[in-house]
């Protein structure tokens, strides 16, 4: 009886616990401004998906990250000062754009070594 009881507890308490329903995902009125947060929002990473952009996720997460970035340009903030907020908040991860930095070179640089390691294989297997 006391089990049965506890289980009823916990099912009747279940909806309370529950992630709450992100905002609702509304355009901004200005197509301008719109088109500045549409920008923004395909550079970012959605958190949850981590291979698509938050513009193209239906991820909770995403739309509240799509509300943030509308809420920022609304109020006047250039897109660079969106992203800056969000890479500040999660990481150069979030970007789809690395930062060209030190840190960074060999991930910047991989595509011409690659290229340039597969250049050479060929030419050497041509050569023979």
């Amino acid at each position: 009886m006391r089990s049965l009881a506890i289980a009823l507890l916990l099912a009747v308490a279940a909806p309370s616990v529950a992630e709450p329903p992100p905002p609702p995902d509304v355009p901004l009125s200005d197509p301008s401004a719109e088109a500045r947060a549409r920008a923004v929002m395909s550079e970012l990473r959605c958190l949850t998906c981590q291979n698509q952009s938050i513009a193209d996720s239906g991820a909770s997460q995403a739309q509240a990250m799509r509300t943030e970035v509308r809420t920022r340009i609304a109020a006047g903030e250039d897109p660079e000062q969106v992203r800056a907020w969000f890479v500040d908040r999660y990481g150069d991860w979030v970007s789809f754009v690395p930062p060209a930095r030190e840190d960074t070179a060999l991930l910047w640089a991989a595509p011409l070594l690659f290229l340039a390691i597969g250049l050479a294989l060929v030419a050497r297997r041509f050569r023979r």
